[in-house]
């Protein structure tokens, strides 16, 4: 029977010895490199956990390249493995000089380190030295990443394109160390590949969260402002909503009054009801167009009528305007003009609303004292200067005064008083003449708001007397005679029986016709100064029976003005290029319509 022996035999107990010893150490070799790799990861996620920080300063690109080399510095050089004595370094890209610039080391001179070499043909004895700012040719890091072991690990983003590199110098002499086993390069080489890895991970990461903290920071930047402008907007709505219905309240009631009690032009009060409905009726209006130009501004569509203004004259009409506002509140009217200052090149109706619009913000800001317009040349400059004896605008107050929608707040004004377009809309007129609008003002002191204005107009230069308009306006009174026929083709009732009433009253002979079967039998029959045509017709468009007009003979001389309520941004301009001379809209203002028809109805 076969016998064996359960003891060892000696001779395999020595030789296993050997093989049992480098197995230990491979291990606790290997147990060092997952424990630093993991060191590393935990460091790499404590910084970027300090990215979500609300304190400043927060982790940057630096951190982490600057973590990764304290890491490996520990790793390496502090660890029982028996690793040569080294030093570490990242070398960042710089495409446009095809270097690697190096920018964190592990081992700085200025901590009294000797520098070590960088072996980059180790048989041609080519060496670098790892130090700060080194700036290391491109060719020399890849032949770097070529060696075996590697000196150099490429970083690179999520497209693949190249950060930098991760550099290790090793004192040679070490190498002949018995003790750093053959094991070790590859030791160390994975350690470093995937220190790269996770670096390059780290960095995307940072990324990602300064991308989230930025979209972060916009949007609450974007929902402030939102907040902000809704805000603003519903306080606008409210405004607007108490401002239309006010004067609606107004018209509807005062000629509910005037009709029950029976209209009679001789009884005072009636006079008084209709002074209220006329105002109010202005201010809607007023409302309106300032909603409208504020749109029409924005979108770049405003149209702009370039003329000779005599500014004096234009001056004295806008204080007549606020003259019965000022003596209601007991305030006294100042206006003093710059002898030299006669006329120039503007948009009349426009430079009248942006002077009134400063008026009536004086006015409604001053209780006691004075309101004033100055005017004066300084340069190539006319200065418009709107100044008060009034409250004063407080400096937080003077920082959103032409922002959309603000109203300054003052308890001792009716809150509800305009919308908190007129300052913008007269900001935006004076840049549209080249201009702008300078404001100066103090707490219980007054305010002076001045439009600077150029007298340069689309290259024209015109200031002073205009003698040749002078004299052939003179001459127009000499050699022309007045027609008193005028055609009105209107469908509205109201709109044509105002219209009708109001030319009678001046010395007109209206004929009021509502279609266009009504307007070929009025002119078969009489020959009119002027027609005001509506544009929109029962059955028929306005401005195709003016081109029908144009191509007869008899009637192509005939000035036509349109009047209708096309008042939207390139309304005029349509109307004139269907063959009408003017245009006027609705609601009609009955002095521009007066005036419109005296001009046109002037015959040779």
């Amino acid at each position: 029977m076969q016998q064996y022996s359960s003891l060892p035999e000696q001779n395999s107990q020595i030789d296993a010895a050997p093989t049992l010893l480098a197995t230990i150490q491979q291990l606790r070799a290997e147990l060092w490199l997952e424990r630093s790799l993991n060191q590393l990861q935990r460091r790499l996620h404590d910084c970027l956990q300090s990215a979500f920080s609300t304190v400043q300063p927060r982790t940057t690109e630096a951190d982490i390249y600057q973590t990764v080399m304290n890491e490996l510095d520990i790793a390496l050089n502090n660890s029982s493995v028996d690793f040569p004595n080294s030093a570490l370094g990242v070398a960042l890209f710089q495409p446009q000089a095809a270097v690697g610039k190096v920018y964190y080391i592990s081992r700085p001179l200025s901590l009294g380190c000797q520098p070590l070499f960088l072996e980059v043909i180790p048989k041609e004895g080519k060496k670098l030295r790892l130090q700060l700012q080194e700036a290391i040719k491109l060719k020399d890091l890849q032949e770097l990443e070529k060696q075996k072991p590697p000196n150099a690990w490429r970083l690179t983003d999520d497209s693949g394109a190249v950060i930098g590199w991760l550099l290790l110098a090793i004192d040679n002499l070490k190498l002949r160390d018995k003790t750093f086993t053959a094991s070790h390069p590859q030791l160390y080489t994975q350690l470093m590949e995937r220190s790269a890895e996770q670096c390059v991970k780290a960095l995307a990461h940072l990324q990602q969260i300064q991308s989230l903290q930025q979209k972060s920071q916009n949007l609450g930047v974007s929902n402030q402002e939102l907040e902000r402008t809704n805000q603003l907007k519903n306080q606008f709505l409210a405004n607007t909503s108490h401002e239309i219905r006010t004067p609606l309240s107004s018209i509807i009631g005062f000629t509910h009054l005037l009709l029950a009690q029976g209209y009679d032009p001789s009884r005072e009060r009636h006079h008084e009801y209709l002074n209220i409905i006329q105002s109010s009726g202005k201010h809607l209006l007023a409302l309106i167009n300032d909603i409208l130009d504020l749109s029409k501004i924005e979108a770049n569509q405003l149209e702009v009528q370039w003329e000779k203004v005599n500014v004096p004259e234009l001056c004295q009409n806008v204080l007549a305007l606020v003259k019965e506002k000022a003596g209601n509140k007991g305030l006294k009217l100042s206006l003093e003009i710059d002898p030299n200052v006669k006329m120039f090149v503007a948009d009349s109706l426009r430079l009248k609303q942006m002077l009134l619009n400063l008026l009536f913000n004086a006015l409604k800001f001053t209780s006691t004292g004075t309101v004033g317009l100055k005017v004066k040349l300084e340069d190539l400059f006319i200065h418009f200067t709107v100044w008060d004896t009034g409250s004063g605008i407080s400096p937080e107050h003077l920082a959103l005064l032409f922002q959309p929608y603000f109203q300054i707040p003052n308890p001792s004004f009716s809150q509800h008083e305009g919308t908190g377009l007129g300052l913008v809309v007269t900001r935006k007129l004076a840049e549209i003449h080249s201009g702008s609008i300078e404001v100066e003002s103090e707490v219980n002191q007054g305010s002076r708001f001045t439009i600077i204005l150029p007298l340069t107009q689309n290259g024209e230069v015109f200031v002073g007397e205009d003698e040749e308009y002078e004299e052939a306006t003179s001459s127009v009174s000499f050699t022309r005679t007045i027609s008193r026929e005028v055609l009105l083709v209107e469908d509205d009732l109201p709109n044509g029986e105002l219209m009708q009433i109001h030319l009678g009253k001046l010395g007109y002979q209206v004929t009021w016709v509502k279609n266009a079967d009504e307007m070929w039998i009025a002119l078969a029959q009489k020959q009119p100064a002027v027609i005001l045509m509506d544009v929109c017709l029962p059955g028929a468009n306005g401005l195709d029976l003016v081109k029908q007009l144009r191509e007869k003979s008899q009637y192509q001389q005939i000035p036509i003005i349109a009047q209708t309520a096309m008042a939207m941004t390139g309304d005029r301009s349509i109307c004139l290029a269907a063959g009408v001379n003017d245009y006027i809209s609705k609601p009609i203002d009955l002095n521009l319509l007066a005036s419109l028809v005296a001009k046109y109805s002037q015959l040779d």
